[in-house]
């Protein structure tokens, strides 16, 4: 892992209403359950590095790998007909960028966003979404991506007790039609607005960068890639389950898979 380097610049050029810098909550006794060494390789990782405590510290929030600056991010979002302002990853820290790629922890403890949840994922739910991404890539469906998933001897209780988990898991972006409802929010919206469309431009939609009109056809991008991903899911009967705007991608892709399904017929 001393070789194995993060970016985080792109904070620079964030609102810091947009995130908030934190550590993670390490789980106890972590134990690897699976990895996905292809995607590890193909991000940077060196692959002798995969059964090293440096590795397994880096998956379980305690190793701090170079240039990293863990945070979560806050967005808004509309769930089941009702305005929420203040969301945000209430049980995820992104560390950084890699190859384009950036890398966030999932079920990595308590942030500024939680609420009233204990930040944790159980590891029934991180395997489905492990499994899940991994397949909807398979099928060719934009989506985020699964690098490795750890087991603990942490409970957590939801029905009854479970032990909990952490998910690498990796996004070209992780800006969702939530963030620009955030964004909207007090005062000198207008220019938070603008700012958050000129970051996914730079992010998601380079080619517009120079358009006279680049926010018009930034707005039509996304509906038509937003357009694309549904009628594919549609063509292999997914279902997301949970379509509400924190959980909406603006650069078009599969993310935060929770009661998914697939319809039989």
């Amino acid at each position: 892992m001393k070789n194995f380097q993060l970016n985080t610049d792109h904070l620079n050029k964030l609102d810091k209403r947009f995130y908030d810098i934190c550590r993670a909550t390490p789980l106890e006794n972590p134990f690897v359950i699976s990895l996905n060494k292809p995607l590890l390789k193909e991000l940077g990782f060196n692959l002798d590095d995969l059964e090293s405590d440096e590795f397994i510290g880096f998956l379980n929030g305690h190793y701090i790998a170079s240039g990293s600056i863990p945070h979560a991010s806050a967005y808004s979002g509309h769930q089941f007909g009702y305005f929420v302002p203040n969301l945000g990853d209430g049980r995820a820290l992104n560390l950084g960028l890699t190859k384009d790629q950036h890398l966030q922890l999932k079920g990595s403890g308590i942030t500024k966003y939680s609420r009233e949840g204990d930040g944790r994922a159980v590891l029934r739910s991180s395997i489905r979404e492990y499994l899940i991404s991994e397949a909807m890539h398979g099928l060719g469906i934009p989506t985020t991506r699964a690098l490795a998933l750890i087991g603990s001897d942490t409970k957590v209780y939801r029905q009854k007790e479970e032990n909990a988990a952490i998910l690498l898991r990796s996004s070209s972006s992780w800006v969702r039609f939530g963030s620009f409802e955030f964004a909207y929010l007090g005062e000198k919206k207008a220019e938070r607005v603008k700012s958050l469309a000129d970051f996914v431009i730079e992010e998601s939609y380079p080619h517009l960068r120079d358009q006279e009109n680049k926010f018009e056809e930034l707005f039509f991008a996304i509906a038509d890639k937003t357009i694309e991903l549904i009628a594919q899911w549609q063509s292999v009967g997914f279902m997301h389950g949970v379509m509400n705007t924190d959980n909406m991608s603006i650069a078009g892709l599969t993310i935060d898979y929770g009661p998914f399904a697939f319809m039989e017929n």
